[in-house]
């Protein structure tokens, strides 16, 4: 298999790769970015004889298509998704070829479903795979996998906490515009909007995350769990950004209009108080706290089986690249293995076998923390 992946000197980019280079199967790993230099890898990649480094720009649709021709599957880890998504993804499909992101933008994932793309890939014969990360991704698959062994899903609720000492780059666009406006929750059996960053709620994670406050956040579960998971009521994804001061003063800087998009004009001069902003938060003073090197995961399922209540919890911490490429580099490999047939636009939950993945998760170190909460249902009458 030959594997091209956007972004593939960033973070996300290389936590996919480093998975990909030791596997047999895998021929070529080719790592397209704007900023291709060598001195960006770690030395295993850099080293490794099956990384190529190419220069690509995912707004230079032809160039894209060429190079996707060559090889078997590509894999998008270049964030911001809301702007890279849908122009990585219709070269993918113009080319023929197989296309995973790690999309955690939800409007990048709405056009995917909702446009031509879907019916495109469908004709072309080839796989769209969205949303193949950690969040969404792992935790979408959590959630099919819990669902499986229910009668009925009742309620799905997914929280996650990211320390600011794993963020860099197109993250932080990610983070800032996440809280911006209406967002999608799927509540009482309907896709409804709120405000992003309000209904704070204290949720414990695992160490070294312990107790969080989680706020409403845009991410793409309560658009795709519900066309999978048939009958649920309520799909609520929350998150937040640590240490806690990262969150309050982005909620500050929200109420204060310095994440406003609209340019005003400063001495002459149109700027965008969303890009100053952004600028900024891309160096935290040394005084500051930037919290563990370590983010979280959280999977809340609530169903019902053989008439008794059934609560299912999973929890998981760990580094951020790691967490998020291992879950794109398993898709490839079980694309290359023929388990995802499929065609057209699909979230996890829709075509990844929970089974496998979370064996084969588990195998490459994985740690998952579980629990199962059984409330009984009697009859009185």
């Amino acid at each position: 298999m030959r594997a091209l992946i956007i972004g593939g000197v960033g973070g996300m980019g290389q936590g996919v790769a480093k998975y990909l280079v030791w596997e047999e199967r895998v021929t070529d790993v080719i790592l397209a970015d704007l900023y291709p230099a060598p001195e960006r890898l770690t030395p295993k990649l850099r080293e490794n004889k099956k990384t190529t480094l190419i220069k690509m720009d995912v707004n230079e649709h032809e160039a894209m298509v060429a190079a996707f021709k060559e090889v078997d599957i590509v894999i998008n880890t270049a964030g911001p998704f809301y702007k890279t998504a849908v122009p990585v993804a219709k070269a993918a499909v113009e080319a023929k070829v197989n296309y995973i992101d790690i999309c955690d933008d939800y409007e990048g994932t709405q056009i995917l479903f909702n446009s031509d793309i879907d019916k495109l890939a469908k004709e072309a014969g080839i796989t769209v795979l969205t949303g193949m990360g950690s969040d969404p991704g792992t935790n979408n698959i959590l959630v099919k996998w819990y669902a499986d062994k229910l009668d009925k899903v009742d309620e799905v609720y997914l929280y996650w906490v990211v320390s600011i000492a794993e963020l860099a780059g197109a993250a932080w666009d990610h983070s800032l515009h996440m809280t911006l406006g209406q967002v999608p929750q799927y509540i009482d059996g309907k896709l409804v909007q709120v405000e992003g960053g309000t209904d704070a709620v204290s949720e414990q994670f695992l160490e070294p995350l312990g107790e969080c406050r989680v706020r409403y956040v845009g991410h793409p579960q309560p658009l795709t769990l519900p066309k999978y998971i048939k009958g649920v009521k309520n799909v609520i994804i929350k998150g937040a950004l640590i240490p806690h001061w990262v969150d309050e003063m982005i909620a500050e800087q929200k109420a204060t209009g310095f994440l406003g998009t609209d340019p005003i004009d400063i001495k002459g001069t149109l700027v965008t108080p969303y890009d100053v902003a952004l600028k900024m938060w891309e160096t935290i003073p040394e005084t500051r706290d930037n919290g563990p090197q370590s983010s979280g995961l959280k999977v809340i399922v609530k169903g019902e089986k053989d008439g008794n209540k059934i609560t299912y919890t999973a929890d998981m911490a760990g580094r951020m690249a790691p967490g998020t490429g291992l879950p794109a580099a398993m898709a490839a490999l079980m694309f290359a293995d023929g388990d995802v047939t499929h065609k057209g636009v699909v979230a996890p939950e829709g075509c990844i076998d929970p089974e496998k993945f979370i064996a084969a998760f588990i195998g490459k170190g994985a740690k998952i923390h579980q629990s199962k909460k059984v409330d009984s249902i009697m009859d009185l009458t």
